[in-house]
């Protein structure tokens, strides 16, 4: 269900109106100089939808403080990267929103492949990490990356404690078995973390023994999640020991106070750059870009350290807050963004996976 930020008992006064349509006007003409087009007037496109893909409170701040900067209405509908990405092929003929922000970046390449995302050079992309850029490149620029973050898995200290198994370090000590039913991850068919998953494994170990590896996992695994960060959530909730995703949702529950352990698998680990793309045939193009734009400036990327998202911004002038996971600090492997963010190698992996993961008996 789409979700207007606006609420009835904060409508501005006429003299706020006033200055919001200056805004949004302003917002837009910023857009059309950047890409060589005529200035329309806020009126004529004074609205956006978005799909969002990053958590529910990043997804909320950035729609209300691009709204209330902009006067241009909001309206978002958080899903799964990987359930935005095939609700873009159900919609093609037809779209419903205009952006798609955030989720792992190896779905919005499956969708820059398919068409179903528009061409758009953003008059940032000199501001941004080299990663962020060649994200643009390998897609033809129908998408950008806008943060990064690293795989990992996490633990519910107190559980393990109590149950007096020894810390994993490894992702070889997930299958341990003191750890039956114990670990938790997304299904990769509608989660973008999960995918990535998938294709570390394949990367990190060669795609026999990575198959082999997740088959021994499975006997562990307790729940295929929809969503890439629910197993974060269930560790710090106690509701299972063990849970894989990205370093930085795990690292949200553990400021919020959560005895929860979070680990950079010794082996090493692959990683997301989460990404942007404006949908092809967006039904407010002008807007879509005006978000567009905005998303990759500091101010808006720093929202999400705002409300306790710590991926590292694409924006070279954002500051990486102190709190983020050390990449540097870890062992990253070579990620293929263009191999496995391709429609066919996802097709094939995660047909593969279904077969021969999914469907074994515990």
């Amino acid at each position: 269900m789409h979700c207007n930020t606006r609420r009835a008992a904060d409508q501005p006064s006429r003299k706020a109106v006033s200055r919001l349509t200056l805004l949004a006007s302003s917002a837009l003409a910023a857009v059309a100089a950047a890409v060589g087009l005529a200035p329309a007037p806020a009126s004529a496109a004074s609205e956006v939808v978005i799909y969002c893909s990053v958590n529910e409170d990043w997804c909320r701040e950035a729609v209300t403080s691009f709204e209330r900067q902009t006067g241009i209405k909001t309206l978002m509908t958080r899903k799964s990267s990987g359930e935005v990405y095939a609700q873009l092929r159900a919609e093609k003929s037809n779209p419903k929103a205009d952006v798609w922000f955030g989720g792992s970046g190896d779905p919005h390449l499956q969708a820059a492949e398919e068409g179903l995302t528009e061409v758009y050079k953003s008059n940032k992309l000199e501001e941004l990490y080299g990663w962020a850029v060649k994200q643009a490149e390998v897609a033809q620029y129908r998408t950008v990356g806008v943060y990064m973050g690293a795989l990992g898995f996490g633990y519910n200290k107190d559980l393990l404690a109590k149950r007096k198994l020894t810390p994993p370090a490894c992702w070889s000590d997930l299958l341990a078995p003191g750890f039956r039913d114990e670990v938790q991850v997304a299904d990769p068919n509608s989660s973008g973390t999960s995918y990535t998953m998938l294709a570390t494994m394949v990367q990190l170990m060669g795609e026999d023994a990575a198959f082999d590896y997740m088959k021994k996992l499975h006997k562990n695994v307790n729940q295929y999640t929809k969503s890439g960060a629910a197993p974060a959530k269930s560790v710090a909730q106690g509701e299972t020991m063990l849970g894989i995703t990205f370093q930085h949702d795990l690292l949200t529950e553990v400021i919020a106070g959560a005895p929860v352990s979070i680990v950079a698998p010794c082996e090493g680990t692959g990683y997301e750059i989460g990404s942007m793309s404006i949908i092809k045939g967006a039904r407010n193009m002008e807007t879509a870009k005006a978000f567009y734009e905005w998303a990759l400036t500091p101010e808006a990327q720093a929202l999400g350290a705002k409300v306790k998202n710590y991926q590292i911004p694409s924006n070279a002038g954002a500051q990486i807050p102190a709190e983020a996971p050390r990449i540097d600090k870890m062992k990253l492997i070579s990620y293929d963004f263009a191999r496995y963010g391709s429609t066919a190698e996802r097709t094939r992996l995660l047909g593969k996976w279904d077969r021969e993961v999914k469907a074994l008996a515990k």
